[in-house]
């Protein structure tokens, strides 16, 4: 058993792998290779600030795990272990990614190894720890029962994760009617402007910046790096799907959401432009649409603005979907998970990140 670093001529063997640990797997759906690509071959905007190597476990001449080592320079005291995939059974190449990861970490100053971050909380946070026979949903991991049991043993700290789903003909959230219109002008919510995206990515990765800043895992952003984002994803998303929050015409917050994309995808398909397709023509087929992301600067947060967003939201999409989830709620954040109680029916999926002292 050995290590090879991924060069340039061996992208696609790692990119081959990761779809073969899912072959059969009819609840995967593969919407991360291009931007898996980009990072690999170095294009990513998030690669000119970090530190990254990615590698190979090669057993009698085939792979058997593989992952990307990453230190960001906003983040220089962990070394993450990520996109990491594997075949089951593999104690051993675990154990030699872990000896390898420590090697680098001291090498680099790092004085932890972080698992289950995807580079940033934008890319993905947490190994999926429930839920494995339910279709994975649009930018939510997934990944096989066994990559928990891997990094566990390891592990000096679990962090755990939850969302939320919630049916739409139960999606209240009991405030009164005199208060809603109060709040409704109080603040006024509006739909970006896809004609003005590097404007529009401005205020995001600025109210980003501030509403997160004290999150356990989120580090500043760069305009660049949100902005290609944007970008590779514009020909899926609608103005709608960004809302921004604002208080006297100053932006004080947001909210991302968009449908569940991966109800278009077949278990063996690859986002890509037939999915762009799919979606011009079939989208009153989606079920179920996210609520991804909400940042309210910190002043406002206790001031009805989140319900504001929430409510703009709602108006938008009507009766279009029978179901609405959260994106993932870091398990001791009692105020988002106090939202999601307050419209979601039930917890759903769970996730787990591991922190791994040097």
């Amino acid at each position: 058993m050995e290590i090879k670093v991924v060069e340039q001529t061996s992208v696609n063997d790692y990119i081959r792998f990761c779809r073969e640990v899912y072959n059969n797997n009819i609840y995967y759906r593969d919407s991360m290779s291009a931007s898996l690509r980009s990072i690999l071959t170095g294009k990513s905007e998030i690669c000119k600030s970090s530190i990254m190597k990615p590698i190979m476990i090669i057993d009698s001449g085939k792979i058997v795990a593989v992952c990307i080592f990453v230190i960001v320079d906003r983040m220089k005291d962990t070394l993450q272990i990520a996109y990491f995939e594997a075949l089951e059974n593999q104690e051993k190449a675990v154990e030699k990614i872990m000896d390898y990861g420590r090697q680098l970490a001291k090498e680099y100053h790092a004085e932890k190894i972080l698992v289950g971050l995807n580079l940033h909380v934008n890319y993905g946070l947490g190994l999926l720890a429930s839920h494995y026979e339910e279709v994975q949903s649009f930018g939510s991991s997934y990944n096989p029962p066994y990559y928990i049991d891997y990094f566990e043993k390891y592990t000096d700290e679990k962090i755990n994760l939850v969302s939320y789903k919630a049916k739409m003909d139960n999606f209240d959230f009991g405030v009164a009617g005199r208060i809603m219109n109060k709040i409704k002008k109080k603040y006024n919510v509006r739909k970006a402007d896809f004609k003005d995206i590097k404007g529009e990515a401005e205020i995001y990765t600025h109210l980003n910046n501030h509403a997160f800043r004290c999150h356990k895992f989120y580090y500043e952003r760069r305009l660049e790096e949100d902005l290609e984002l944007f970008r590779e994803f514009k020909l899926l998303l609608r103005e709608e799907n960004l809302l921004f929050l604002e208080y006297e015409g100053r932006p004080i917050g947001f909210m991302l959401w968009y449908p569940d994309f991966n109800e278009l995808l077949e278990p063996s398909e690859v986002l890509g432009l037939k999915t762009v397709i799919k979606n011009k023509l079939f989208s009153r087929k989606i079920k179920k649409f996210k609520i991804v992301e909400i940042g309210v600067l910190p002043e406002f947060q206790k001031n009805g603005a989140v319900l504001a967003l929430f409510y703009q939201c709602r108006e938008i999409v009507k009766d279009r979907y029978e179901f609405c989830e959260s994106g993932w709620i870091l398990e001791d954040n009692l105020a988002s998970r106090g939202f999601g109680f307050r419209w979601g029916n039930q917890e759903s999926k769970h996730y787990q990140v591991f922190l791994i002292n040097v």
